[in-house]
């Protein structure tokens, strides 16, 4: 049965509402024989942010991503977002060619009735909420098959799991450009088409040849030639893996034609020191200073900030002590993070923490939020110390 515009009135007339005050247009809902099933499941809705909204329309798409045993995550070229289901106490009706109040006032309208049929209905939708790509499990996979160079047992073994571009689309939940970025953080190349991850003593064994013939032939470590390293390494290691370390350990650039290398000291410090900690549980910090500073290439000056988010050292023993902790090495969740942090030691300075939650802090988050949620404040022999917020056990 289809209303009459009599019975319209009628309605408008027991609501107590004036037909002047509302657009001429009115809408007949009415529920479709197929209502129902399409509401059981056929159909999401899916909240999106208008730039999410324009990707789509300029025909880019949206990737949902996570195994069975993940939370699923939504990701567009270059963001990654959780996917909440949110109740909401209205019904919201799927109506196609339904015309909006807008719509309407833009058309030439009289007093007329339009029939609509009602598709489907919900309950609820999916909303997308800005998250950190969950990266932890790149690193993981990686290292399942490490690099040791083209002569290793390893390289023969046909059994040993690689990841291509696509197979670390299909299994990391981050986007494509974030997925991107990480492998440079993680040095990672592409060798036969796989991502790879090299071996620290094999990267340091590269590192080596070119440090060393930095010395031999009496360059600055701000202007190393690709062309003469690939000629004079060339004979002992691939070309392609020493021009690798160079990118790893230094900026490219041009200078009269020629592609040169500055190479960072800071970063070479740093892999020095890693290659001396890994092979010890603790290390006594002023011994460790001074065989460090004697490990790394004549004119560059170690200094304990070049070791921020690699190792921590103990100012409360004595004699003071040095250990090796990679951020990288910690879990990727908030609260587990701080669990495992406060658990290794009791109480944090801002300074010695910090270098371990940056990465947790989410758009516009500072590690001082981070530590009010997480963390109780102190002071201790003048100085503002953190400790759990939650019992450690």
């Amino acid at each position: 049965m289809k209303r009459t515009r009599e019975e319209v009135d009628a309605t408008l007339q027991i609501a107590k509402l004036n037909a002047v005050e509302l657009l001429p247009a009115v809408h007949c809902l009415a529920f479709g024989p197929g209502a129902s099933g399409a509401a059981a499941g056929d159909f999401c809705l899916l909240e999106l942010e208008p730039a999410l909204c324009q990707q789509l329309e300029a025909g880019h798409s949206l990737v949902i991503r996570g195994d069975k045993d993940e939370q699923a995550v939504l990701c567009s070229k270059d963001k990654t977002y959780d996917l909440k289901i949110a109740d909401t106490s209205n019904m919201l009706l799927f109506i196609p060619g339904c015309k909006t109040p807008d719509q309407l006032k833009t058309e030439e309208t009289h007093s007329n009735i339009i029939h609509t049929e009602i598709f489907g209905f919900s309950n609820n939708y999916w909303e997308l909420r800005r998250c950190r790509p969950k990266l932890k499990k790149l690193k993981k996979l990686l290292m399942e098959n490490t690099y040791e160079g083209p002569d290793s047992q390893k390289e023969k073994d046909s059994n040993r799991s690689k990841y291509t571009t696509e197979d670390l689309l299909d299994q990391i939940q981050a986007s494509e450009e974030e997925i991107m970025t990480q492998l440079q953080v993680l040095s990672a190349c592409e060798i036969g088409g796989y991502w790879r991850i090299l071996e620290f003593d094999y990267e340091m064994k590269l590192l080596n040849h070119i440090t060393q013939l930095v010395d031999s032939e009496s360059w600055s470590f701000s202007k190393v030639p690709l062309k003469t390293c690939l000629q004079e390494l060339g004979p002992l290691e691939p070309e392609e893996m020493i021009e690798h370390c160079l990118k790893c350990y230094g900026k490219k650039y041009i200078d009269e034609g020629e592609v040169h290398f500055e190479l960072s000291a800071d970063k070479i410090c740093r892999a020095t020191a890693q290659m001396l900690l890994q092979n010890a549980v603790k290390f006594n910090l002023a011994e460790f200073q001074e065989v460090w500073q004697q490990s790394v290439p004549e004119g560059m000056i170690t200094r304990l900030e070049q070791l921020k988010g690699l190792a921590l050292v103990d100012r409360q023993t004595r004699p003071e002590i040095i250990f090796l902790l990679k951020v990288d090495d910690l879990p990727e969740d908030n609260q587990e993070r701080f669990n495992s942090l406060f658990s290794l030691r009791e109480k944090w300075t801002e300074e010695d923490i910090a270098p371990y939650i940056q990465d947790l802090c989410g758009e516009k988050q500072t590690i001082g939020a981070l530590l009010t949620k997480y963390a109780r404040s102190s002071m201790q022999n003048g100085v503002k110390v953190y400790n759990s917020r939650r019992p450690i056990f």
